[in-house]
C-alpha cells in the first residue's frame, strides 16, 4: 500500500499547535512590501496559492485587492474561514498542482516556503505551470522560498519546547537533496505520542530561475528577505521571486 504524502497528514490539527507563534501583525508587513513588489491598483485579483490558515490572503484584501485563497489541507480552510466571519475572501480546497480555477489572476503569490513538497521534480514544475496558466498575460507573482544555501549551514538538528502541555520535539536533517523535519509531539498528561514530518526540497537559485524561466515566468527581482535586501547566496534567509506571466 502507498504511504500516504507527508504534506496530507502533517497540516492538520496539530500543526495548528505546532506553529501557533505565527502571527497576524507579520503578515501584514510582510504583505505591506509585496504592495510595492506587486505595483497593482486597488481592486486587483489575487491568488494565494497554499493560503494555510490565511494570514495573508486576510492581509491582502485588507490592501484592497480580491482574494483567494486555495489550500489542501480542510483543518488549515476551517481555522481561514473561522477567522472571516465577514467571508471577506472567497476560500477553496485544492492542490497547487491542478487548481481547480480559471482565472485569470492579476497575482498569484505563494508564502512561506510551501514549494518543493514533492518527491517528483515534475509535481514541482506543474506548480510553475499552474501559476503560469492562472495568471494573466503580465500578471505578477511572487514565491517566498527558503535560501537552501542558509539551511545548510544553519540547521538546528534538534530543538524541544512545550505548547499547552504538549513537548514538542523537532529533529533536522538534509538528505537525498531535501531538508527534512521529523516532529514528535508528547502529551505530557500521558496522552498517545504523534509523529509528523516535513520535507522541502533545496533547490537552488539557478536551478529555480531556469525552472521558472521553462515556465515562461519572468523574474525581475530575486530578494533575500521582506527587508528588500538584494538575495546573497551566502547569508540571505530567505529567497523571494517577484516577477510576471509572460504574455
Amino acid at each position: 500500500m502507498e504511504q500516504e504524502p507527508w504534506y496530507e497528514k502533517s497540516f492538520g490539527r496539530d500543526y495548528l499547535l505546532v506553529y501557533k507563534h505565527r502571527d497576524m501583525q507579520g503578515a501584514y508587513e510582510e504583505v505591506r512590501r509585496m504592495m510595492e513588489w506587486l505595483e497593482l491598483p486597488e481592486g486587483s485579483e489575487v491568488l494565494d496559492l497554499c493560503c494555510g490558515m490565511g494570514r495573508h490572503s486576510k492581509a491582502l484584501h485588507s490592501f484592497g485587492f480580491r482574494v483567494t485563497g486555495v489550500d489542501l489541507s480542510e483543518v488549515l480552510l476551517e481555522e481561514a474561514v473561522k477567522g472571516d466571519p465577514a467571508g471577506e475572501v472567497r476560500w477553496l480546497r485544492g492542490d497547487m498542482r491542478d487548481v481547480p480555477l480559471e482565472g485569470p489572476f492579476d497575482a498569484v503569490v505563494n508564502l512561506f516556503t510551501s514549494f518543493g513538497y514533492f518527491d517528483d521534480e515534475g509535481d514541482n514544475m506543474r506548480v510553475l505551470r499552474e501559476i503560469h496558466r492562472l495568471l494573466a498575460p503580465g500578471g505578477r507573482f511572487i514565491i517566498d522560498y527558503l535560501n537552501p544555501s542558509y539551511v545548510e549551514e544553519h540547521l538546528v538538528p534538534a530543538s524541544a519546547r512545550e505548547e499547552e502541555d504538549i513537548r514538542i520535539e523537532e529533529k533536522r536533517r538534509i538528505e537525498d537533496g531535501f531538508v527534512k523535519k521529523t516532529i514528535v509531539l508528547r502529551d505530557l498528561q500521558g496522552g498517545e505520542e504523534r509523529e509528523y514530518r516535513e520535507q522541502v526540497r533545496l533547490i537552488p537559485q539557478e536551478r529555480f530561475l531556469a525552472m521558472l524561466q521553462e515556465a515562461c515566468l519572468e523574474v525581475d527581482a530575486v530578494y533575500g528577505g521582506y527587508d528588500a535586501e538584494p538575495y546573497r547566496e551566502a547569508g540571505s534567509k530567505r529567497m523571494i521571486f517577484v516577477g510576471r506571466r509572460r504574455a
